[in-house]
């Protein structure tokens, strides 16, 4: 039997390795990218057409490569980075492998100008498909250029399941701000089929972060900084306030490397403890400086997870850092230590039931402290979720005695309900959130956002297909800064922004200025503010693979929905019922809360008698 097993040729065993190492266009932005900044540059520009399916091209200004280091780099496993294995345990730079240029040359049409500064002239290498087409001296700009065309030429199956422009684009541009947050004190620009997207000169960490992330980031971050024998951590988080439904602007670095810790980001969410509401990511940017001999870097080929000698220590000091920072900044409110915590939660959110010009009756029966927390504690329990109840068993059940208030509060009850006897069909408002609204069997209790989510929901999703949807002019047309990544998110869903009602208008690189808003937009409302909130909707919708118009539908009725804490007028209240029960769906909200439930009043005298 003839021999079967045989060595395969480097040009096809380096498209296997371009499987694992280059799996799309921002795979071959981050390799070259890395290279150019373990080069030393302090100048590199980005040049993309078609979102790097085209052309991919790094310009840096970095040491260049001689004529015989220009054509070994596109071997596999050459690499000027180590050159024993102990050097493995103290790696500094991006890139030590030495496979990336040979797999990106394995599936593309690459061209390298490259010219040491000693030197007056340089060399210039073809390579197709991992095949050296010509090598020859050339005159050019000290560093060097990686030119990337027709990506996946040779492997159609590869290139078949790339996404869409849009799509690989935002990939680029992840891999770009990481680079670019990482190495503040280089000089990085990026071009997009001829337009120039981001223009990042030479910074401290803040500006690179204002400038990767918008002008309006400046004002949410809060710096970190702690310096211990083990390591140093410094960098920034965001203010609670400024959280956000999705997790794109969370970086951790680690001896400038970008990697993927949900571990450290554990750490990142327990020091934010109680300051941030559900499903809120905070922001941040934390840069840890530590010995590479107590870290591996070599246990995954994208070199995005690495592993701690000691990842508890790491973990405590992050945590520690942020509440610090957090602290520091009057984030975390100081705790007054002369007064019992208790009483004075007891004494400042109770509702007072009594007028102010009296006080509570000298009686035996009136409630201590420890009767008023538990009053506390049911009334706390209005303000939650209607499916959540504000009481546990135990509490439920056990027996409260009131006489003594009833007389005294018995007015403010009357006043508070709008004397229930008198107008028993008119809906009322409970704690500015929920609508109460009597029945003949009993009554409704409606949240009132996850109601109007509904409403709207469907408004815009009617309006979008029939393109119904009216637009108020505004007076003095207004100008919209956003950060380059979400300023290229709302260029590509634009024409169904306009379907929406919006009337906004692209004007230099991420400006937009707004000629008109839906009818339906909140009365001073920040439209900035509500743009920045559609976007991070539609990205969270986008992830549950929602189509475009649904997304877009469901993003804009929660901007625009009348939120918890807003009192409305009976008229209002009514119109909120009529309208939910016209809906094709008035159960549930677009995201699948109760909008409303019902109390018969069998269930309130079976929960009274039990």
């Amino acid at each position: 039997m003839a021999d079967i097993i045989q060595l395969l040729p480097d040009s096809i065993a380096n498209q296997i390795a371009a499987g694992e190492v280059i799996t799309r266009p921002a795979s071959v932005v981050k390799e070259l990218l890395e290279n150019a900044v373990d080069a030393g540059a302090t100048s590199i520009k980005l040049i993309i057409k078609e979102a790097g399916k085209t052309l991919i091209q790094v310009v840096d200004d970095g040491c260049g490569m001689s004529e015989t280091d220009a054509r070994l780099s596109f071997e596999r496993h050459a690499t000027s980075k180590i050159r024993t294995s102990q050097d493995l345990s103290c790696v500094r730079t991006m890139g030590f492998r030495g496979e990336a240029l040979a797999s990106i040359a394995a599936i593309a049409q690459v061209e390298l100008k490259t010219r040491l500064h000693s030197e007056e002239h340089g060399t210039r290498v073809l390579i197709e498909g991992s095949h050296v087409k010509s090598q020859e001296p050339e005159s050019c700009q000290p560093g060097t250029s990686f030119l990337v065309k027709n990506l996946f030429f040779n492997v159609p199956a590869r290139r078949n399941f790339l996404k869409s422009n849009p799509v690989e684009f935002r990939h680029i541009l992840d891999e770009f701000q990481r680079i670019a947050i990482a190495n503040p004190d280089i000089f990085f620009s990026l071009y997009h089929d001829g337009r120039e997207e981001y223009h990042l000169p030479a910074a401290n960490l803040r500006q690179r972060l204002v400038g990767v992330l918008g002008s309006n980031t400046n004002k949410k971050l809060v710096p970190v900084r702690e310096d211990t024998d083990i390591l140093r951590l410094y960098g920034f988080v965001g203010k609670p306030e400024f959280a956000k439904k999705t997790r794109g602007e969370q970086y951790f670095f680690v001896n400038n490397r970008f990697i993927k810790s949900s571990y450290l980001n554990h750490a990142v969410v327990q020091a934010f403890e109680d300051l941030l509401p559900k499903e809120a990511y905070p922001l941040y940017a934390i840069f840890i400086d530590i010995d590479p001999a107590r870290i591996d870097v070599n246990i995954h080929p994208t070199k995005q997870e690495i592993k701690f000698e000691d990842e508890r220590l790491v973990y405590n000091y992050l945590k520690v850092a942020i509440r610090h920072a957090l602290g520091r900044h009057s984030i975390i409110p100081m705790l007054d230590f002369d007064q019992e915590p208790s009483i004075t939660r007891a004494s400042t959110q109770r509702p007072n039931l009594w007028p102010d010009h009296q006080n509570p009756p000298a009686s035996p029966g009136f409630p201590s402290s420890s009767e008023l927390q538990n009053w506390q504690k049911l009334f706390e329990g209005l303000e939650r979720a209607p499916e959540e109840s504000p009481l546990s068993p135990e509490e439920m059940s056990r027996p409260v005695t009131i006489e003594s208030n009833w007389k005294g509060a018995q007015s403010e009850i009357d006043d508070g309900l709008g004397g229930f006897q008198k107008q028993h069909r008119e809906p009322y408002q409970m704690h500015s959130s929920y609508i109460v609204s009597p029945i003949k069997s009993g009554f409704l209790l409606i949240d009132q956002q996850a109601a109007h989510e509904r409403i709207l929901y469907e408004k815009f999703l009617a309006a979008m297909e029939e393109n119904l949807v009216q637009t108020q002019q505004e007076l003095f047309p207004r100008t919209i800064e956003l950060s380059p990544a979400d300023a290229a998110l709302l260029k590509q869903i634009l024409p169904e922004i306009h379907q929406l009602g919006f009337d906004i208008q692209e004007f230099g690189q991420a400006s937009f200025v707004l000629h008109g808003l839906p009818a339906e937009f909140p009365a001073g409302e920040d439209a900035q503010a509500m743009i920045e909130r559609l976007l991070e909707q539609f990205k969270l919708n986008t992830d549950m693979k929602l189509n475009l118009r649904d997304s877009l539908a469901r993003a804009m009725a929660r901007g625009a929905s009348t939120k918890r804490g807003q009192p409305l007028t009976v008229p209002e209240m009514q119109s909120l019922i009529d309208q939910l029960f016209a809906c094709s769906v008035p159960f549930q909200s677009p995201s699948g809360r109760q909008c409303f439930l019902t109390f018969t009043l069998e269930d309130i005298e079976k929960k009274l008698s039990s």
